[in-house]
């Protein structure tokens, strides 16, 4: 049986995890199709409720949903009541009246798509809440890995950056961990937390994480806009220390290893220029994978309970 909503990963058990990887197969392969829209959600609704600025997550859900025939809203909220002083649950209440099937939510603050979720009839969906949680990019990464190795088991994912203020690394590692692939942390000690996810590695040495011989580098984006500190000296040291420079990329394709990011990449930071044309670098993967993963995620979702096997 599909759940209501969304809200992280930590909720989902491993066979859910499969079935939604599994499924996500068969909308990737109608990328190559002629016809690449199947009426699986005709008739159902979408409202897109993004208080944070996004580009790729939010483009994603929007085509996901449009490749399913559903119809979809964005609610603009620079526009909004919400100027005025209206309160999220006074939003929600009058978006619940237009009978919407999902309601898609980006936050900063953690939580609050669980908080609507139990406010509203439709399936609510986490497009990153805060620091806690951004379940749909968790899913796209595993997935992205799980095409190079299906069986990723013993596999080895370093993820590198902003630990502290990131979403992104608390979703993917816990999906990892839950499908058996070892992760491990690398960045300056101040965005590199002792508290989180049990058995997880902790470097703030480049060299040092290396020799643990990864398989996956996952870069981060540093979230400037997040810190309320000063957690390194400055953009360059960080670089030195802990981007992919054009000599760590050298190294880095001897190894044959993969590189990964979720985006917005900032260049000169956590990645030189060359790394868009590295063969095994995943970033362009990982943007195509998050709308089949997505519209996984949405007729998993669907309204009336169990979702069928996909439609060929």
């Amino acid at each position: 049986m599909a759940r209501k909503d969304l809200l992280d990963i930590a909720a989902l058990d491993r066979e859910e995890i499969e079935h939604l990887l599994d499924q996500s197969i068969p909308f990737k392969e109608l990328f190559t199709r002629s016809v690449k829209k199947v009426p699986a959600l005709k008739g159902k609704s979408v409202l897109m409720l993004f208080y944070e600025p996004s580009t790729r997550t939010h483009s994603s859900f929007e085509v996901a949903a449009k490749r399913l025939s559903a119809d979809v809203t964005n609610f603009d909220v620079a526009h909004s009541s919400i100027t005025k002083g209206e309160s999220v649950r006074e939003t929600v209440e009058t978006l619940q009246a237009m009978r919407t099937d999902y309601i898609i939510v980006r936050h900063g603050r953690s939580g609050l798509p669980g908080m609507i979720a139990r406010q509203t009839k439709a399936s609510v969906i986490s497009a990153g809440d805060g620091a806690h949680a951004h379940p749909t990019q968790g899913l796209l990464d595993a997935f992205t890995i799980k095409e190079k190795f299906p069986d990723p088991t013993g596999k080895k994912v370093l993820i590198i950056g902003d630990i502290l203020h990131s979403r992104v690394a608390r979703s993917t590692s816990t999906i990892l961990k839950k499908l058996g692939v070892e992760v491990a942390y690398l960045g300056p000690g101040s965005l590199v937390p002792r508290v989180g996810p049990e058995n997880i590695r902790r470097f703030t040495d480049y060299k040092e994480a290396m020799a643990w011989s990864p398989d996956f580098i996952y870069l981060l984006r540093v979230q400037m806009e997040r810190q309320d500190a000063q957690f390194f000296p400055s953009l360059r040291e960080y670089h030195r220390l802990y981007g992919i420079s054009d000599a760590r990329l050298d190294e880095i394709r001897k190894r044959g290893l993969y590189l990964m990011h979720p985006g917005p990449v900032n260049r000169g930071v956590e990645l030189c220029d060359a790394v868009m044309d590295y063969e095994r670098s995943l970033i362009n993967d990982q943007v195509e994978n998050g709308i089949a993963v997505r519209m996984a995620v949405l007729y998993w979702l669907k309204p009336g309970g169990e979702s069928p096997s996909v439609v060929s």
